[in-house]
């Protein structure tokens, strides 16, 4: 089933002055279930297609459909409530509240989508032991690895059950084995809960896990390349 498709869509900023294409016409279909990497060298505008499909930023003309909604046209508001109940977000900085827990941090999202108490901290509680943290749930970020921060915001990313996870350059900061962990996982979830990944990444390690390359240049799509699994998985 098709949970995102974009028709025409092209950013321009700096309309005004010297404008720049960052997105140029493209249209993509996303299904459930994917595990897909987005590629391409620094400026070919794959992080600005990531902000796109995520309603965070909007779009100088085209549709982008989640699930049967157009968020093109939604206010800000109801996007913002949109992108709260349906995607999911990894960063690279990892952006975790320094003040909260891992436990905390992990039950943030469900805690602002009203989900009531008991039903969150099943749900943290599963996630942070899938993630290998169950023994660290009570530590602050100050006081994790980069590797472990970035698991959190793995959990985190996935306790309100979202149509799809965004990942921009999750693995820009980690190490080797960091990485292949946080790979691990993601993959792994993505099985067992039919969690859908989109990757945007210079990563060649993510591209290897990838089961779907998609490789943007100069703001529009150049190639689109399923794999098969076991060559993914075995890179």
């Amino acid at each position: 089933m098709t949970i995102i498709e974009l028709k025409g869509v092209t950013k321009t900023f700096n309309a005004a002055a010297v404008p720049i294409n960052a997105v140029q016409g493209v249209d993509l279909t996303v299904d459930e279930g994917e595990f897909a990497a987005i590629v391409g060298p620094s400026g070919s505008g794959k992080t600005t297609l990531l902000n796109l499909i995520g309603g965070l930023d909007e779009p100088t003309s085209g549709s982008i459909v989640i699930g049967g909604t157009d968020i093109t046209r939604l206010r800000p508001g109801e996007r913002t409530r949109f992108r709260l109940r349906n995607i999911g977000f990894v960063f690279q900085s990892y952006n975790l509240i320094p003040v909260l827990t891992a436990y905390e941090n992990t039950g943030f999202i469900m805690e602002l989508q009203g989900t009531l108490p008991a039903e969150r901290d099943r749900r943290v509680r599963q996630l942070l032991d899938e993630v290998g943290l169950a023994d660290r749930m009570n530590s602050r970020p100050s006081r994790l690895s980069g590797g472990q921060q970035q698991r959190v915001a793995v959990a985190r990313a996935l306790a309100p059950r979202p149509r799809f996870i965004l990942a921009d350059e999750p693995t820009a900061n980690l190490d080797s084995h960091s990485t292949e962990t946080l790979l691990d996982i993601m993959a792994r979830l993505n099985k067992e809960e039919n969690t859908t990944f989109l990757f945007a990444t210079h990563d060649q390690r993510v591209v290897k896990k990838a089961r779907r390359v998609i490789t943007v240049e100069d703001g529009r799509i150049a190639s689109d390349q399923r794999m098969r699994e076991e060559q993914a998985a075995h890179g």
